[in-house]
């Protein structure tokens, strides 16, 4: 077993569990296993990795001691870059440290690094052994965190579907193409007939193909056109300013945005053309951001129930640690449309 004295690699850094998985040949899970349950293995692996634990001179972290009781009470979440960051997942956050705290867990939070959900930060929180699971979020087609987590058996949920390939893991989304539908409801009620979405580059993102998914829906089940009343833009103001501009050109009395951020682009043009939300051309966004109820006038927007999802990320991430070989969970929440003012019925000449 370990002699005495603090362990370090040839680097000069301290030895890690995985390191001696590493040397050993075995899954973290075994050099734990030699650890805490060695009964559990067989006796030339027991051997084997008893060898390497002493060859390293390794010394078990405490934490490194809990990985068989997933004590840690610590739950793993990758926060994404400043630039990347969305006022969403600021309130998504909150609401996961208030449900977390009040089942007796903290959120460790650990940098992840731009371009994409990526494998970096979680491996080593892994090897560090401080969580009990994660919590995802930024889920899009190709996250290849699902398959890597469920591989070694480590607990997490994902806030968001998988978007393509095999559903792995149990996951609390919300329905955006139901919010997309909601406001074009919305704006029929009112009058509306030629509605526009701006929305995200297609195939770029699955919550923004869902949100166009539902307002494409809406549309045909009124028998509403919608060729050439769709535009798209990247999540920036400057862009939907000029994306926005053909779908007014043609006519559109109203806009429905796949964010708060492309409706605040629809109101810098409509103001540039000298017209105004709401009075002159119908706007509603996605998200319902802080800045959907200070504008002027304030923006109809989808809200999400960001709280919910907080409490069910949590309650399903805990009943997975429990109950690890019961069938996944996943639930599709249904957001709700906040009415204000820059939504109203069209102008006598616009209905048609």
């Amino acid at each position: 077993m370990p002699r005495s004295g603090n362990s370090s690699s040839a680097k000069g850094g301290p030895v890690t569990l995985a390191m001696v998985a590493r040397r050993a040949g075995v899954s973290p899970q075994t050099v734990s296993n030699a650890i805490n349950s060695p009964d559990m293995l067989r006796p030339e692996t027991l051997e084997r990795v008893r060898r390497v634990i002493d060859e390293m001179n390794y010394r078990p972290s405490r934490a490194a001691q809990t990985l068989r009781t997933r004590s840690s009470k610590l739950i793993g979440y990758g926060v994404l870059p400043a630039p990347s960051s969305h006022p969403v997942l600021d309130r998504f956050l909150h609401a996961l440290s208030q449900a977390a705290d009040e089942a007796g867990y903290s959120i460790l939070l650990f940098a992840c690094p731009p371009g994409g959900p990526s494998l970096e930060g979680y491996e080593e929180m892994l090897d560090r052994h401080e969580v009990d699971g994660f919590v995802l979020s930024g889920t899009e087609r190709g996250d290849p965190r699902q398959a890597w987590l469920a591989k070694r058996g480590v607990p997490f949920v994902g806030f968001g579907r998988m978007w393509s390939g095999r559903q792995i893991g149990d996951w609390v989304d919300v329905d955006g193409a139901s919010g997309t539908d909601a406001a074009v409801e919305h704006l029929v009620a009112l009058g509306h007939r030629r509605i526009a979405f701006l929305g995200w580059e297609r195939g770029a993102s699955g919550a923004g193909d869902d949100r166009a998914a539902g307002w494409q829906r809406a549309m045909r089940r009124h028998g509403l056109p919608t060729r050439g009343r769709r535009a798209q833009s990247t999540n920036d103001i400057a862009a939907a300013r000029e994306a926005v501009g053909p779908l007014l050109d043609a006519g559109a009395t109203a806009v429905i945005a796949a964010s708060d951020m492309l409706a605040l682009g629809c109101y810098q043009t409509l103001r540039e053309r000298g017209a105004l939300p709401g009075k002159d051309v119908a706007v509603a966004g996605f998200d319902d951001s802080p800045a959907a109820e200070l504008l002027s006038p304030s923006l109809t927007s989808v809200a999400q129930p960001l709280e919910q999802v907080g409490r069910e990320c949590v309650r399903l991430l805990l009943a997975r640690m429990s109950a690890p070989g019961a069938p996944p969970e996943r639930l599709l929440l249904e957001p709700s449309l906040v009415v204000r003012d820059s939504t109203a019925a069209p102008g006598p000449t616009a209905a048609g």
